[in-house]
């Protein structure tokens, strides 16, 4: 009898051409928990030995509207937990027996001076290796993590590396999120590492695995990095901003203008968007249970450059 072929929704995702632009929705407030990887469960914020009063106050945190996550990294202690909080770029040591307690005073409002240990400098960056969560997660995930703490080590600019429960989008394994940027990357492979560690160094990010800006809409994004990316043909290095009210063509195509900005010019750019329809697995569960299913994904069709005034072009 011959053997069914694994199958990851991965390498499907990237076969198919789905979009990396327009998927990085991400909280803008987050809390981050160490916890041995060994442990987590297939939840972002649970894991198998975790005590049920820190269970139920992560809950409350999330409720509350703040994203909770679990991190790793061989050499933190398993009971003494780093927590740190985004965007305030604070971070905290303590025991597991007091992490209970300063839950509690995070979720009140008191003071957690007494466990602070300092802020994040520079750059901190998270890669899911959320295995128990999607199998393209452990694939990919613990391959990039381990030449991204490679990479970072030899690097200038500081870096701080961790591994990550799920981050959102297994099927675009292995992501990357960034702190405090609150960028989003995916398919990161290893031969990319140094050029994102770079980028991120500079403080822009590295196109080619780029999911946009986490506070924009999807098509948002979808302008966003179009212009990111014209600006990069055009031999140019700068900022971009998605500014004033998009205009709809059709029921599946916007424009939306774009504001670009270098350290000697600056302009306005129309972009057009296009939302279409793609049948996917968005996980590797989906194999065995719903199938594929359809989506909306969107792709950049048209950059026009504008004359240039200090307000977009009335449409």
């Amino acid at each position: 009898m011959t053997t069914a072929p694994r199958q990851f929704c991965a390498i499907e995702s990237a076969e198919i051409g789905d979009p990396l632009v327009g998927t990085a929705a991400h909280a803008t407030h987050n809390l981050l928990i160490s916890w041995p990887r060994a442990k987590w469960l297939r939840n972002l914020r649970q894991a198998s030995d975790m005590p049920e009063d820190v269970l139920t106050l992560l809950d409350a945190i999330a409720d509350g509207g703040r994203r909770a996550n679990l991190i790793h990294r061989r050499e933190q202690p398993s009971h003494r937990h780093r927590v740190v909080l985004m965007p305030e770029c604070r971070t905290y040591d303590v025991e597991r027996e007091e992490l209970a307690e300063l839950l509690h005073a995070f979720i009140e409002g008191r003071s957690l001076e007494r466990w602070r240990t300092g802020s994040v400098e520079g750059t901190l960056i998270l890669c899911c290796t959320h295995g128990k969560k999607d199998k393209c997660c452990a694939k990919f995930g613990y391959r990039s993590y381990k030449a991204l703490t490679s990479a970072a080590q030899q690097h200038a600019h500081p870096f701080d590396v961790w591994e990550s429960s799920h981050l959102g989008g297994c099927r675009l394994a292995a992501s990357v999120m960034v702190f405090p940027a609150l960028r989003k990357y995916g398919r990161l492979a290893a031969d990319d590492v140094p050029r994102l560690l770079q980028a991120e160094a500079e403080d822009r990010p590295y196109l080619p695995c780029y999911r946009g800006d986490s506070a924009l809409t999807p098509p948002e994004q979808c302008a966003q990095v179009a212009a990111l990316a014209w600006l990069e043909e055009s031999g140019m290095r700068g900022g971009v901003t998605v500014e004033g009210e998009a205009k709809r063509i059709d029921a599946n195509r916007l424009i939306l203008p774009v504001r670009w900005q270098t350290a000697q010019h600056e302009g306005w750019l129309e972009v057009t968007c296009r939302a279409s329809e793609l049948i996917r697995h968005d996980t590797c569960a989906d194999y065995e249970r719903d199938g594929a299913q359809p989506s909306q994904v969107w792709h950049a069709t048209h950059v026009v450059e504008q004359a240039y005034t200090a307000e977009p072009r009335k449409s």
